[in-house]
């Protein structure tokens, strides 16, 4: 499933190819939201907006389309009308005079409200989007504290959008290594500086992750390893999917488990468990 930074960066790309362009065309596959596409498409989109792992596309009168990629769904921006080879099935299609916006094989489309934003089963129950400017690491720790929070184990309470949204498996993995937290802690278990630290992680691994396409290692590491020839693989994060590979830190080697029902990273010696 793809994370905060890479919806981030889709939710760039759409508003690059439509925002404030004349709407051609709009296709809506699922029938209940048919009814909506002839009066969608005489209206503009002002802006795309990501809430974690959502995307709301902006009509001037008032309306959005909130669309989750859940685990396949993926957008497509192409020439006009320029629609791809695919298995996948077109479940909406934006067309301007130059560029198709196309949303693939997703299946949570609606069309919304402020009113019914504000008051949405998943979206009024997010917690503070790493990837939002005014999300602050004070915040952050603070929210880890929480009674409803404390007592979690870290490998799972990363996962939950409820806590922190835009956090998925592998900046989960990448986080808790620059934390210096194993996945079986939880925030109770933490003295203060490394709760500040986890939060200061989750947000400025987040931000980097969306500022270089998905790189959370050291840039500096990255950029040496890439110049010495190393694929993008082995240079992209510092624990996730490096199992079997040493720690760039102490050189002990990645291992690989499970927590939340998903895999996870983690080096034995800068991760030590309870």
């Amino acid at each position: 499933m793809p994370e905060g930074p890479e919806i981030r960066r889709a939710a760039d790309a759409i508003a690059a190819a439509v925002v404030n362009q004349p709407i051609q065309d709009l296709f809506f596959a699922f029938d209940r939201l048919k009814p909506y596409a002839e009066s969608l498409a005489r209206q503009q989109i002002t802006a795309v907006q990501t809430k974690g792992k959502a995307i709301l596309l902006r009509f001037d009168h008032r309306l959005s389309i909130y669309s989750h990629n859940q685990l396949y769904g993926v957008w497509m921006i192409r020439r006009a009308y320029a629609f791809p080879d695919t298995k996948r099935q077109l479940r909406l299609a934006i067309h301007t005079a130059k560029t198709s916006a196309l949303l693939y094989s997703a299946s949570d489309i609606e069309v919304l409200t402020d009113h019914e934003i504000d008051h949405h089963p998943f979206l009024s129950k997010l917690g503070p989007d790493v990837l939002d400017a005014n999300t602050t690491i004070e915040q952050v720790s603070d929210r880890l504290l929480d009674a409803k929070f404390r007592r979690r184990r870290l490998g799972s309470l990363l996962l939950d959008q409820h806590f922190l949204c835009g956090l998925g498996n592998y900046l989960r993995s990448e986080v808790l290594f620059v934390a210096g937290l194993h996945p079986s802690h939880r925030p109770m278990d933490c003295p203060e500086d490394a709760l500040y630290r986890l939060a200061e992680a989750a947000i400025a691994l987040s931000r980097r992750s969306y500022e270089t396409g998905g790189i959370t290692n050291d840039l500096e590491r990255a950029q040496h390893l890439k110049q010495q020839g190393h694929p993008r693989r082995d240079y992209r994060h510092y624990v996730f999917s490096r199992s079997g590979k040493p720690c760039y830190t102490c050189g002990t080697t990645i291992a690989k488990d499970i927590a939340g029902g998903r895999r996870y990273y983690a080096c034995p010696t800068c991760q030590p468990s309870l």
